[in-house]
């Protein structure tokens, strides 16, 4: 065991007590333990809570919110600094043999090259925070990127550690890295994948948090909760969670509704199967008809109505003034009602148009409106709905069983309905 030079200035202490080489090496050892925690204590309590309390107060919003993340670092700082006086003042203060201080050295070496580590991976972490509260974050998220640099970090501590504890030079470590690079590549397969479809989507913005997106291979139909390197977290409407592979995002197709929800409104697609056996020719008679039940000419300008005109035509136009009238539908994007191709089912009438509101549930009641509102006037314009029926059928139209006015169909054409 070597004497240090501080166990030489306090030797003289103990001359006058036996074992005076082993007190004088205890309290050597002491003093230097003592004054590690002094310094740790000094600049995890005092020193670098100051200093953060008079940085929040330039910023209490901003970086008040990152105060569990400064204080995880002023623990990583304060530990690296008793690792570098620990190193510093090894050989005069600590008197051990050669093994001792071989590896204690190694560890205070492994435990500075750690703490180095700890404190970038917390420098990365509140650079990537602050990122977080810009107006433009959202947009362009760096999640990815973060836990990149942080495995880097990692990495290259690691290399670092093994060539201290085996006294080799760190390139020594890395060209063997050649030998097992197949190895890496397929254990850190979705790592690398996943780094490469992380820049992807941050450049190209495919999908950010709070993101509407739908992946029908995964399940997945909610909103974007964590943007990872590996992982894409979405919480769906019925608030279970779906993990998918981020480099799933790019290698495959998902749908995001992100368009919908910064357009001027949310699309309204829907159709009515008309009974083609209720459709014919109409009439002045007819038309007087039903403006007495509804105000046609509110909807229709009956003076540029073709002649002759069908009951099918007349709802047709009636149905998209209705739809241009409402105070819910955006008239500015496109609206229109069409016919499609005749099925076996009957004709199909669709009704295409934009809501203004885009939130779930006022969509959803404002479509079941007019879904209602135009089902209820079929039997107006003596139309009929497809449906297939089974049970019993009612002897007569469900409008003359509501007490609702009926329509009068012409004889032609119920005369034609059954040539």
């Amino acid at each position: 065991m070597t004497k240090t030079h501080l166990q030489e200035l306090i030797t003289p202490w103990f001359e006058k007590v036996p074992d005076a080489f082993f007190l004088s090496a205890i309290t050597a050892s002491s003093i230097g333990i003592l004054s590690l925690l002094f310094v740790y204590l000094f600049t995890r309590r005092l020193m670098l809570p100051g200093i953060q309390k008079v940085v929040t107060k330039l910023s209490p919003e901003r970086i008040g919110s990152l105060s569990p993340m400064l204080t995880k670092l002023n623990k990583r700082i304060a530990c690296l600094l008793c690792c570098v006086l620990f190193l510093a003042t090894f050989d005069s203060v600590y008197p051990v043999n050669a093994i001792a201080q071989e590896i204690l050295k190694t560890i205070g070496q492994a435990l500075l090259i750690i703490y180095i580590g700890f404190i970038i991976s917390s420098i990365v972490s509140i650079a990537g925070a602050i990122y977080n509260q810009l107006d433009f974050a959202r947009e362009v998220p760096i999640q990815g990127l973060i836990q990149v640099v942080k495995l880097i970090t990692f990495i290259v501590c690691s290399i670092l550690i093994v060539s201290i504890v085996l006294e080799k030079s760190p390139t020594y470590i890395l060209s063997g890295f050649g030998a097992i690079a197949a190895v890496t590549l397929l254990v850190f397969k979705d790592t690398i994948l996943g780094f490469v479809a992380s820049i992807q989507i941050a450049a190209n913005r495919l999908v950010t948090y709070g993101d509407w997106i739908q992946v029908d291979n995964y399940g997945a139909d909610g909103e974007v909760i964590d943007l990872g390197l590996n992982t894409v977290k979405v919480r769906n409407w019925d608030n279970t969670i779906t993990t998918i592979p981020t480099y799933m995002l790019v290698a495959g197709s998902f749908k995001n509704w992100r368009g919908m929800q910064e357009s001027g409104g949310r699309r309204i697609k829907r159709s009515l199967n008309i009974d083609m056996n209720s459709i014919f020719l109409v009439d002045d008679d007819f038309k007087t008809q039903i403006e007495a039940a509804i105000p046609l000419q509110e909807y229709i300008r009956l003076g540029t109505l073709p002649d002759p005109v069908s009951n099918l035509g007349l709802f047709r136009r009636y149905a998209e003034g209705y739809l241009k009238q409402h105070s819910k539908i955006n008239t500015s994007l496109t609206l229109m009602v069409r016919e499609l191709q005749p099925l076996n089912h009957g004709l199909p009438i669709e009704f295409y148009c934009f809501s203004e509101d885009k939130r779930w549930i006022s969509y959803e009641h404002l479509q079941a409106e007019i879904m209602d509102h135009l089902l209820a006037v079929l039997p107006v314009f003596g139309l009929r709905a497809y449906q297939s029926v089974s049970g019993q059928l009612s002897p007569a139209d469900g409008a003359d069983m509501a007490g609702k006015p009926s329509i009068k169909v012409p004889n032609n054409a119920v005369q034609g309905q059954h040539q």
